[in-house]
């Protein structure tokens, strides 16, 4: 009777199967029919690209920065790569979670070209774990096990959709978007970095002197440039491209500082008291006696 059971199951699991993968499939070839249908006009989906590049709020979380073998490397964020594709047209991309394990899931991430067949994908594994304050933690909430997935599938997401982009429409998106934060002056430039500063400390616990120490000059100097390095920073902080310690040091060397100015004031004040003594040594005059010889005097 077990037997019997068992292998009604199975055939049950079996036709269920099958009937999803039909389905899949069947829904695969009409959104293949239906970009054959309306093929996408390339030039309207790159003046849409770019007129989407002129919003100020996607221009400030369009390009991240992260440091690498001591240079700066920089390019078009999770947000701009999602408004390229959904822009581009006839283009099927997301994160899906093909397995669930214990202590682990398993995930794909996938952009295809619908009109020309081209498609990216990559599948990667996330550990339900998370490090915080030096430990690491074992995630049990699905919610939390949901947005860990979701975080790391965004980053291969990225990479995917850049991958079916051609390049000079990414380039040509990522220059309109510098072009527009560098327009953007809806507010003082003063009031701009106040609020970035806040960003920073409130958010990731990085300070005003860690900030001016990376700049190499005070906040004062700041110009619209380094507003918008620091707009980049910031993004690459949120979207976990990078973290603070790859940007800015612990140890503010202020106390360095502090003992070379007081150095400074020092020598200064000798070099003070040296004028000072110099100037209260008695003065040689010049004078001529009745013989014609000159004789010295002092006062």
């Amino acid at each position: 009777m077990n037997n019997l059971t068992d292998q009604y199951q199975e055939s049950q699991n079996g036709t269920l199967a099958q009937a999803q993968s039909s389905r899949e499939m069947e829904e695969v070839k009409g959104q293949i029919f239906m970009a054959r249908q309306f093929p996408r006009n390339v030039f309207q989906s790159e003046q849409r690209i770019l007129d989407n590049c002129k919003r100020p709020d996607l221009a400030q979380a369009a390009v991240y920065s992260y440091p690498r073998g001591g240079t700066k490397v920089e390019g078009p964020s999770i947000r701009l790569a999602e408004v390229l594709a959904q822009n581009w047209g006839n283009l099927a991309f997301g994160v899906k979670e093909l397995e669930q394990r214990p202590g682990e899931s398993v995930a794909m991430a996938y952009a295809w070209d619908l009109e020309t067949n081209v498609r990216q994908e990559k599948v990667f594994t996330v550990p339900h774990t998370r490090k915080a304050k030096g430990n690491i933690k074992k995630l049990e909430d699905p919610r939390d096990i949901y947005e860990l997935v979701a975080n790391n599938g965004a980053r291969r997401l990225r990479a995917c959709i850049l991958g079916i982009i051609p390049g000079d429409i990414v380039e040509k998106a990522v220059e309109e978007c510098n072009r527009t934060l560098q327009g953007s002056n809806k507010e003082p430039l003063k009031d701009r970095i106040s609020k970035a500063l806040t960003a920073f400390k409130d958010q990731y616990r990085v300070t005003q002197e860690q900030i001016e120490e990376r700049m190499g000059y005070n906040v004062s100097a700041f110009t619209e440039r380094d507003y918008a390095d620091l707009i980049k920073i910031f993004t690459s902080l949120k979207d976990g491209m990078s973290k603070p310690e790859d940007w800015f040091s612990k140890e503010v060397k202020t106390k360095q500082e502090s003992k070379l100015t007081e150095a400074f004031k020092e020598d200064k004040t000798k070099d003070t008291k040296k004028e000072s003594k110099s100037e209260e040594k008695p003065k040689k005059d010049v004078k001529a006696d009745a013989s014609g010889q000159e004789e010295l005097t002092f006062e």
